[in-house]
This record gives structure tokens, C-alpha cells and sequence, in this order.
């Protein structure tokens, strides 16, 4: 999963967060429907928004909702998912922005991507998800190749930028993009009028986007010599963060120029969320959210090799060995530094009680084989509602993000008319 908009759980509250999934798993099974098990992989939480646009504008119909079956991704339960032109737009949107992701992965030389056999395979993927994406955008109405030419652009601004080069000169192929995007809602759900606000508040989102991505990637990009646009035009992260600011308080206002049937989900992940990930980003703690979504420094989140975010063994993390009670070390008595720990008197692995030698960690996964066990633990919502599941690499047992969530509450405590 990948996405600026990561809201929590107990933020949302329980209607509203089944709606989330219903549009979550409605998008999944878009993918699935029309282009196969694998392009699943590019179920995102940005693109779901496009669904729930599309929802939030028109009006109340029985055919919004179906039972899907049940999948393994949900535990083997049903669940009522959303369908339709809505679901299906955020696929194709979904399709092409994954292969830009890819494409920009292959351009930087990233990790396994620096390598001919495996960039060329990449390519080859992001070219069948552009058609792909393609056919979804037509059959809805929608022309994903003012989403194409923007990844094409991409390319050539990026040479061109340097210091003193506006920032915004390099994000505008990608707010062009979600514009696009964003005012097809409006034409699905039979609200036209509603077309030149919501490209506003989707070229908002596509400089949003952007500039969080470019902040949480920036210290990784300069140690590993990437390209990196708030670096190449010299621009400060006070700035980066006025602009940001700037984006969430303009999608605020173009959505109160749009008319909705039901603006509730779309108002707090559009306006509510994205205030806290500009805070995430920057590493600035909101007030009221979770103490999970503040990663340590220059952690964009990731849960991949090497282990980065505060919940994988990454700097800032308050689980760490030293910084909690209940880990291993000396000064826990529970742990396996203790007496009572695995291999101590009356540990696990304590011959005191009969048991055999002490018990040793698991050993971590290979890369592909990490691989597989992330898009498990994702898939299934483990990463973030478990109490507890094992890590993708490491194999170190992690706590679901929403576990232990200091959220004050779930209403929403904003008096804006949208709430």
C-alpha cells in the first residue's frame, strides 16, 4: 500500500471506516475484476478517493454497494464492498500512477531496479498497467492519456530544474494529472458543475502528493545520490511546509465550492487527514492523532529492507532495546537478558523448569520471499489492525498500527462545516 491518505481507524470511527473499506476492497476487486490477480498490487490508498469522490456526489442508489465473497485478503469474511464507474475510474488511475511510481523507481536506480534485467521487467510492467489503465479510462469515459503525458513530462522538467527553479514548476505534470482525475468525479456522478472545483482541489492534492513524497524521500535520495526536487531547486523545507500547508487549506475551500449528497468520508480525508500527513511528514506531532503515524527522522514509513519506520527497529522507536521496559536487555526481568527470560531461570528455554536450550529468533526472510510476507500482512489489514504480527524481513513480532492508538476520540472535533 502506498498513499499519503492513511487514516486511522479509530479517527474514523466505525461507520465511517466501513465505508473506507468498502471503498478500499472495491477498488481491490476493480483491479482484480478487470485485469487479473496480479494488478491488485496497485490497490493504493490515494486512489480509493476517486471512488469515494465519485460516491460522495451522487445520489443515493441500492446499486452502490455489493457482498463480495469471502478472501482470504479479509480473513475469509465477506464484506459489502463499493462498485461501479467509481471504483473502476480509481482503478485506471491506480494503474497508471503505479506504473509512474515504477518508472521513476527504474529512472532513480533503486535498489534491485539499478539492475538491466530487472529494470527492463519493470518497464515492461509499467507499460502493461499504462494500457491497461487505458482501457479501464475509456470504458468509463475517461482519458488516462493526460495522465501519460504527465509521466512523460516528468522526465524532461526535472533536467531542466536547478537552484532557484520554483518547486511548483516540477510539480505541475502531477497536479495536472489528479485535476484530471478529481473533475471526472463530477462527470460520473452527473454533477458538472462540480467539475472546476474538484480539479482545483485535485491539482492541490497532486502538489500535495508530491511535495510529502519528496520530504520523506529527501535525507534517503542524498545518501543514496538520487534525484530529489526540494535538493535540485534548493528549496527549504520551510517552504516546502508554507506550500503544503497552503495545498490543504486550498482543497478545504474548493470542496465547499463543490456540491456533495454526502461529504463526511471525503471531507475528513481530504481536509482532516491531509493536515496530519503534512504533520507526519515534517515530523510535527498533531494534536489528537496517533502516536504511530509520527515516524523518527527521515523515515517515510516503509516497512521494506532495511528496517526504517519507528515500528521496525528504525531510530525513534520507543520499543527499542533501551527505551522499553518490555524488550530484551538486563533490565528487564522478562525478557531473555532476565532470569525469567527464554534461556534464564524459569524462562521458556530454562532447564530449571525442564524445558529444552533457550529458544532462538527466527531468521530473517530473503528479499523476495520478505516480499511475499509484506503483501500478506498488508493485504489482510494485520499491519494495521492486528495486535500483533511478524514482521515481512525481519520476522521480529510488530505491532499493528492502530494498536495502543492514543486518538482522543473519533468525532470529529473540527467545527468546519463539513464535519
Amino acid at each position: 500500500m502506498f498513499g499519503i491518505v492513511r487514516p486511522c481507524s479509530h479517527r474514523l470511527g466505525e461507520g465511517l471506516k466501513t465505508q473506507w473499506m468498502a471503498h478500499l476492497c472495491g477498488l481491490c476487486l476493480a483491479l482484480r475484476s478487470d485485469h487479473g490477480q496480479f494488478a491488485r498490487v496497485v490497490t493504493n490508498y490515494d486512489g480509493l478517493i476517486i471512488s469515494v469522490l465519485t460516491e460522495a456526489q451522487a445520489e443515493r442508489a441500492t446499486d452502490w454497494r455489493r457482498t463480495a465473497g469471502p478472501c482470504p485478503l479479509r480473513g475469509m469474511r465477506t464484506a459489502s464492498v463499493a462498485q461501479g464507474e467509481g471504483a473502476r475510474l480509481a482503478a485506471a488511475v491506480s494503474l497508471v500512477l503505479a506504473s509512474a511510481k515504477v518508472r521513476d523507481h527504474v529512472a532513480d536506480r533503486d535498489g534491485l531496479f539499478a539492475r538491466r534485467p530487472v529494470a527492463a521487467a519493470a518497464r515492461k510492467v509499467a507499460r502493461g498497467w499504462d494500457r491497461a489503465g487505458a482501457r479501464t479510462g475509456s470504458d468509463v469515459g475517461f482519458d488516462t492519456a493526460v495522465l501519460l503525458d504527465a509521466v512523460e513530462r516528468q522526465g524532461g522538467l526535472e533536467a531542466l530544474a536547478g537552484p532557484g527553479t520554483s518547486v511548483l514548476a516540477v510539480t505541475e505534470p502531477t497536479e495536472t494529472a489528479t485535476a484530471a482525475a478529481f473533475a471526472h468525479t463530477a462527470i460520473l456522478a452527473g454533477r458538472p458543475a462540480n467539475a472546476q472545483p474538484l480539479a482545483e482541489a485535485g491539482r492541490l492534492f497532486g502538489r500535495l502528493a508530491h511535495l510529502l513524497d519528496a520530504v520523506e524521500d529527501q535525507a534517503a535520495d542524498a545518501a543514496s545520490g538520487a534525484w530529489n526536487p526540494l535538493t535540485a531547486t534548493g528549496t527549504s523545507l520551510v517552504e516546502a511546509r508554507r506550500l503544503a500547508s497552503d495545498a490543504v487549506h486550498g482543497i478545504g475551500l474548493a470542496l465547499k465550492d463543490a456540491e456533495f449528497t454526502d461529504a463526511k468520508l471525503a471531507h475528513v480525508l481530504l481536509v482532516h487527514e491531509l493536515g496530519r500527513s503534512v504533520d507526519r511528514a515534517f515530523g510535527v506531532a498533531h494534536g489528537g492523532s496517533c502516536a504511530h503515524q509520527q515516524p523518527g527522522p527521515g523515515n517515510g514509513g516503509g516497512f521494506g529492507p532495511p528496517p526504517s519506520g519507528p515500528w521496525d527497529g528504525g531510530q525513534g522507536n520507543p520499543y527499542q532495546q533501551g527505551g522499553n521496559p518490555y524488550a530484551g536487555g538486563p533490565q528487564n526481568p522478562y525478557s531473555g537478558g532476565g532470569p525469567a527470560g527464554p534461556g534464564g531461570p524459569g524462562g521458556p528455554g530454562s532447564q530449571w523448569l525442564g524445558g529444552g536450550p533457550s529458544q532462538q529468533p527466527p531468521k530473517p526472510r530473503g528479499f523476495w520471499a520478505g516480499c511475499g510476507a509484506f503483501f500478506c500482512v498488508c493485504c489482510t489489514c494485520k499491519m494495521c489492525c492486528a495486535d500483533e504480527y511478524e514482521g515481512p524481513w525481519s520476522r521480529k513480532k510488530r505491532k499493528g498500527c492502530c494498536d495502543d492508538c492514543d486518538c482522543s476520540g473519533c468525532d470529529c472535533c473540527c467545527p468546519c462545516d463539513g464535519c
